[in-house]
């Protein structure tokens, strides 16, 4: 199991919108050269954290910023606005086990709870992150 880079890439571009806002505007190619991928994901990313009300972004050569507060914004609120899990679930069970084997039959029973809890410790740590952890952590490499 792997998460998607989106979540990653999320994080990078909200971290140079906010490291840059005072000497650029911080546009989908200024982000893609940062981040070294093609504008296009960038911008499907922006549209993303736009819709979830974590940045604004302006039109044209506007560019980019963050909205909220970084010490608001948790890694959990990123994650959930750019990764694309069905009905908040982390994992996605196979469609038809064979209800003739008696592990088939009785999998979603012996698993479901156990899933259930390790998305929630992903979940609380990933809450206990911010993007002010992030900015703060980012100052110490770069002064």
């Amino acid at each position: 199991m792997q998460i998607s880079s989106r979540f990653t890439i999320a994080v990078h571009m909200m971290t140079c919108m906010e490291m840059f806002k005072e000497e650029y505007k911080v546009t989908s190619d200024f982000l893609a050269s940062s981040i070294n991928v093609n504008p296009v994901i960038i911008r499907r990313i922006l549209a993303q954290l736009r819709d979830a009300g974590l940045i604004e972004v302006k039109r044209g050569t506007g560019g980019a910023a963050v909205i909220k507060p970084l010490n608001e914004i948790t890694f959990l609120d990123v994650y959930r606005a750019v990764e694309c899990i069905e009905d908040n679930t982390l994992f996605h069970f196979h469609e038809n086990p064979n209800s003739d084997c008696p592990v088939g039959r009785n999998i979603h029973n012996i698993l479901d709870d156990k899933l259930q809890r390790v998305q929630e410790a992903m979940e609380r740590e990933l809450k206990s992150i911010t993007l002010a952890d992030v900015m703060k952590d980012l100052e110490k490499y770069i002064r």
